[in-house]
């Protein structure tokens, strides 16, 4: 399968945008890299970069060109998948990309019990926000997502939606413990940890609160949400998640849980999900249904 290396090649050229760069991870010289690529162009009547004095940049066509080398690669791992599968030996490699509250809880108790099963399936995780989960999904970077509030594209193939609330996340003892639920406006006054502003969250917290004429007072902002749960426990501030990323039995020491009124935030989707009309590799497609299954008791 030695065109298989060529077709690697050009998606590293794709991806750094430098024939230097890529030789160098490819650990091939630059000359002979692009006298590949020069060949190939000589033989599809079409050229495929457009060269720069500080790097390449996809034309058109090398665009087409990279789309289908990804779509062949992504099928060779799937075969590769399968003929471990049929082997015996439950080999494979997993790549999804999810959001920060599934990080911490929900996401390692599902690989733990799905590798209870497939000893040897191995995972490639990216904790990315909903944005970049997407690009990563288009540019087959990982084969599955699970995020909060994804952006809308055509080639994304939803497997699984669950709607999901934010939560306030509440200092032990807090007055506004003492409440069933709480409202946006309750809290104005006290001191706000908030994660940055690409998380589907934080959007949700800042259109709600436009839309309601209110302030915060936000004493932090990280890219973090481990951080952020430490600073409600030792630094008495307030943050915010989604339910499943605020699991009363997950949560640490200090930490009080209390549902926001859906006047002001209503629910919004958790999103299980592929790159529409892509085979995925044996091992993703056998986690991507028990993801499923772990989502409808959640």
């Amino acid at each position: 399968m030695r065109h298989l290396r060529f077709l690697r090649y050009m998606d590293e050229v794709a991806r750094t945008g430098s024939i230097r760069g890529a030789a160098e991870r490819l650990n091939v010289t630059p000359s002979a890299l692009n006298r590949r690529i020069m060949d190939l162009e000589e033989e599809l009547g079409a050229k495929l970069l457009e060269r720069r004095p500080r790097g390449v940049r996809l034309t058109g066509a090398g665009e087409v060109f990279v789309r289908y080398v990804r779509e062949q690669l992504g099928d060779v791992d799937r075969m590769l998948s399968q003929l471990e599968d049929l082997r015996g030996l439950k080999r494979g490699l997993v790549k999804i990309a999810c959001s920060q509250a599934l990080a911490h809880d929900f996401l390692p108790q599902q690989i733990a019990s799905f590798r209870a099963r497939y000893p040897l399936v191995s995972f490639d995780v990216t904790v990315a926000d909903h944005e970049r989960g997407i690009a990563l999904l288009a540019t087959y970077d990982v084969d599955l997502i699970l995020v909060f509030r994804p952006p809308f594209i055509a080639s994304l193939r939803p497997l699984m939606t669950l709607p999901q609330r934010l939560v306030a996340l509440l200092p032990a003892g807090h007055p506004l413990t003492a409440r069933e639920s709480v409202r946006l406006a309750d809290f104005t006054t006290y001191p706000i940890a908030l994660p940055e502003r690409s998380t589907g969250g934080r959007q949700m917290i800042e259109e709600a609160l436009s839309r309601a004429g209110l302030r915060f007072s936000v004493a932090t902002q990280a890219n973090s949400f481990e951080l952020l749960r430490s600073l409600v426990a030792y630094a008495g501030m307030i943050s915010f998640q989604i339910q499943i990323g605020a699991l009363p039995e997950a949560m640490p020491a200090g930490i009080e849980i209390r549902p926001i009124d859906p006047r002001d935030l209503p629910a919004a989707d958790l999103v299980l999900g592929q790159l529409r009309g892509r085979n995925l590799p044996l091992a993703a497609a056998q986690f991507a249904e028990h993801l499923g299954a772990a989502l409808k008791t959640a």
